[in-house]
């Protein structure tokens, strides 16, 4: 088998972890994101996910990571040392990624940001040499913006939908808890099918609204790509959004450490 490479992604939702095999992406496994996980537990999960995948941890001879959850950064990177004898290389705003920040402090920018513009310029914008927008369905909802030259121009955030969920119910002492789907009508006719349709259709209205502002302002031919874990359940719901890659922030990942291997 040949040298595999680990790459993580550490959201405040999600641990993300994937295996490629040169450029091909072998396997991936999401975690719950618990801070207060130690590096041993986190050992334990990634032998056991290894082992049921039927990859040996001996093959893994590179490991690269992004992080937006800054007490999980040292626990995860102990957690590679401790299984893999490694030491992984961290993405954030002022690292050599081949991408030009043009924000106006490129470390404020997120690193799970930084490689899914990588991952998504490069899988759908190089080629075509058109810009591109990158819509990430995160614990907060994020756009992204790259040129055409394959610059990071800047973004959106917004609240995530399931923080506005939680907001709902916890703010209004009269309304229950509701999951995140698509109702039966856009017009409730219960309690319930109404905060469906808000939640739901409130946020296909602000993808679309804010897509062609931003369209306005980087390029009317920008290419649309969703990601994150409801990036498959608001994307069929419009036009706004051409592709859905759940893997593009690992697929980001695997570009940046071959910049800097």
């Amino acid at each position: 088998m040949p040298d595999l490479l680990l790459a993580i992604d550490v959201g405040n939702t999600n641990i993300v972890i994937g295996v490629f095999s040169g450029e091909e992406l072998k396997v991936s496994w999401r975690l719950a994101t618990q801070r207060e996980r130690t590096a041993d537990e986190l050992g334990i999960w990634v032998a056991q996910l290894f082992e049921h995948g039927h990859i040996p941890l001996e093959q893994v001879r590179g490991a690269v990571m992004a992080s937006v959850v800054p007490p999980l950064t040292r626990t995860v990177t102990t957690m590679i040392a401790q299984s893999f004898d490694l030491r992984p290389l961290i993405v954030d705003g002022a690292m050599t990624t081949g991408m030009p920040i043009l924000y106006e402090n490129p470390a404020e920018v997120g690193a799970d940001r930084i490689v899914n513009g990588i991952g998504a310029y490069e899988r759908y914008g190089r080629e075509s040499g058109r810009p591109v927008i990158v819509v990430d369905f995160g614990t907060a909802t994020t756009f992204d913006a790259i040129t055409a030259k394959g610059e990071y121009l800047g973004g959106v955030i917004c609240p995530g939908i399931q923080i506005s969920a939680d907001a709902l119910f916890q703010r209004a002492a009269r309304l229950p808890r509701v999951d995140v789907q698509k109702p039966a009508h856009v017009i409730g006719r219960t309690t319930v099918g109404s905060m469906e349709s808000g939640l739901f259709y409130g946020y296909v209205g602000l993808i679309e609204g804010l897509v062609a502002r931003i369209r306005g302002e980087l390029g009317a031919n920008a290419v649309s790509v969703a990601t994150g874990g409801l990036a498959d359940v608001i994307s069929p719901e419009t036009k706004a959004i051409q592709h859905v890659d759940p893997e593009l922030t690992l697929r980001g990942l695997r570009i940046v450490w071959e910049r800097n291997r």
